[in-house]
């Protein structure tokens, strides 16, 4: 189920028309995608019959009648479908998206004939067409998302999962797009691993504003336990999640932490936030702040500890392609001999959608080293058994771009003996993956969902970010979920 957060989509819609093939065909296709259009509740930006011949884009001059009407809701687009009833015009495809200057994903799709229908009265040729609207794409440079089968109706079961999965991609892309992320502190002197660059990730669009933790704590030890948004915060955060043996004055001091971090996010507008955690905040504040990480990622402001900034670009783009919010973890243990499992942990930042049996504790690995009584705030829960979807990206600095791998395999529930926010997963080929990760210097955060997005990611990534992307495909999924 898509997050409430995530609005209803909005697509350009181009209708191909060639002059030597039927005119209803164009008709028919509007009264078929209206079908569609209405089940997945997606808005159409589209000329109208009127507009041109059966609103069809057949000739230049309707190309910049589609392109001015695109133009004009620049703004809305999301994407852009092309349908071609027939075999249509290549030209007149390329030209509107050329003229409209969209910068949005691309889906082309084509009608199958019917092979008792292939007289000049119903033919329709559009497995061939496709073939050439696609070629005079690749010349304009103009990138574009393909079906997976070369030609489907589109009201066929593999249209519509095609259909859900661009607008994943329409979301992934358009979202990261200009994505502010915040970085609250420095990272943690012994966390090499979360090393980024801030300058490769600018010139892809995505900025990152900074602030030092000092000002964060030295505002939240001023607040008035008293204050209306303090307050609101604590009745907050005692609503999310319960809270046995959390001495009250700990749930203040995150409250008070809460409202100081969603000022400075609102002031800057950011959408995703990595905070330095292990241990500054703990010996200088004395709380964590995994919970109140949590309630961000469960709203789809993803929060990242220990200041990993390209691991919160991740999960920002992870739950936009699952339409679910995402968790950071660490690729942290093997479970017992089985060479395609692993247990997934971290100390307790998981947004709730992934604990049913949340509730606010401590962390004990630090608390050993600082005293568990500075540590109160971290999640304690299980994450159940579901699908999984797993990816992280990272800026290879010394090459100058940016890498990402994706994958998919299932959450289990198989025992685990353990504390913190924590699962089990099977992954196919799970070897495989890690020697990648090893090999390739990938961080030992990896980002899960529980969906089945690495096609969405790996499209986003690779096709319209030009982002080298490592999909980890699988034949089947795992099915010994328990």
């Amino acid at each position: 189920m898509n997050h409430p957060k995530l609005k209803a989509p909005t697509l350009g819609v181009i209708y191909g028309n060639r002059d030597f093939f039927p005119d209803q065909l164009v008709t028919e296709a509007r009264a078929d995608m209206a079908k569609v259009f209405a089940k997945f509740g997606i808005k159409a930006i589209q000329l109208g019959e009127t507009d041109s011949k059966l609103g069809g884009v057949e000739t230049h001059n309707d190309a910049r009648k589609c392109a001015e009407l695109f133009r004009k809701h620049a703004d809305e687009i999301e994407g852009v479908l092309v349908c071609l009833p027939n075999f249509g015009d290549e030209k007149g495809v390329a030209d509107t998206l050329k003229m409209a200057k969209l910068n949005v994903p691309v889906l082309i799709q084509g009608y199958p004939d019917d092979l008792k229908q292939l007289s000049p009265a119903r033919r329709r040729d559009s497995f061939c067409g496709k073939i050439s609207v696609t070629n005079n794409l690749v010349q304009a440079g103009i990138k574009f998302s393909l079906t997976s089968k070369h030609v489907s109706h589109p009201t066929s079961a593999s249209f519509e999962v095609d259909l859900q999965k661009f607008l994943g991609v329409c979301r992934v892309v358009n979202g990261v797009r200009g994505v502010r992320l915040g970085a609250v502190g420095a990272r943690p002197g012994a966390f090499n691993t979360v090393r980024y660059s801030e300058k490769i990730l600018e010139r892809h669009g995505i900025s990152v504003t900074t602030v030092d933790l000092s000002e964060i704590i030295g505002k939240a030890n001023k607040l008035d336990a008293q204050a209306a948004a303090v307050k609101a915060k604590l009745a907050e955060i005692t609503g999310y999640a319960p809270a046995p043996g959390v001495p009250s004055e700990k749930l203040l001091q995150m409250a008070k932490m809460g409202v100081v971090l969603t000022d400075w996010m609102d002031a800057n507008h950011l959408d995703a936030t990595a905070i330095q955690c292990w241990t500054s905040v703990q010996e200088n504040y004395g709380c964590n702040v995994c919970t109140l990480m949590s309630m961000m990622s469960e709203k789809f402001m993803p929060s990242a500890c220990e200041v990993d900034v390209t691991g919160v670009l991740t999960m920002y783009a992870m739950q936009l392609a699952g339409g679910t919010p995402a968790a950071l973890v660490d690729w942290n243990n093997n479970y017992a001999d089985d060479d395609n499992k692993c247990v997934l942990f971290h100390c307790g930042n998981w947004a709730k959608s992934f604990l049913p049996d949340i509730k606010i504790s401590t962390a004990p690995i630090l608390g050993s080293i600082i005293g568990v009584e500075n540590t109160y705030g971290a999640l304690d829960g299980r994450t159940p058994a579901g699908p999984l979807t797993y990816g992280r990206i990272t800026t290879a600095d010394a090459e100058g771009k940016i890498r990402c791998y994706v994958g998919e395999g299932e959450l289990t529930n198989d025992p685990l003996d353990t504390f913190g926010n924590r699962a089990v997963a099977h992954v196919p080929n799970l070897q495989k993956v890690l020697r990648h990760v090893c090999q390739q210097g990938f961080e030992h955060h990896v980002v899960m969902t529980v969906s089945r997005s690495a096609e969405i990611l790996a499209e986003a990534f690779g096709n319209y970010f030009g982002w080298e992307v490592q999909h980890h495909k699988q034949c089947h999924h795992a099915t010994n979920a328990k």
